[in-house]
């Protein structure tokens, strides 16, 4: 089971949350997030931790959330799973361009009859 970890101070370490976790079963891997992509690597606050089974993590789950670590009260749910591509930036899903706002077909110009 995949769990999400926000509110983290960023002095927690991944071994930190992995012995929180590890109380609960086992734990199968800990990834606190960062800014390595700007060059910073400043911790971002949050984190996913993945235990071996979905009772474990529920388990952990229940018990963690609300806990104090370092000072924050951190947050601690089941992370959503991953969305398909074409479902990101839109309620709706993907958006076709050839069609308008009501779902009617755009009228397409043919721009090469009208360049002579």
């Amino acid at each position: 089971m995949n769990i999400y970890v926000g509110n983290l101070s960023f002095d927690v370490t991944e071994e930190e949350l992995r012995r929180e976790f590890m109380a609960f079963g086992e734990v199968i891997s800990v990834t606190i997030m960062n800014d390595k992509y700007i060059g910073s690597g400043q911790p971002r606050g949050y984190g996913f931790v993945e235990t071996a089974s979905k009772s474990e993590g529920e388990a952990a789950i229940a018990s963690l959330k609300g806990k104090r670590l370092r000072g924050r009260v951190i947050d601690v749910v089941e992370a959503l799973p991953l969305s398909k591509k074409s479902g990101i930036g839109s309620p709706h899903g993907r958006r076709d361009n050839r069609f308008n706002r009501n779902g009617r077909p755009k009228k397409i110009l043919n721009h090469a009859k009208s360049i002579k």
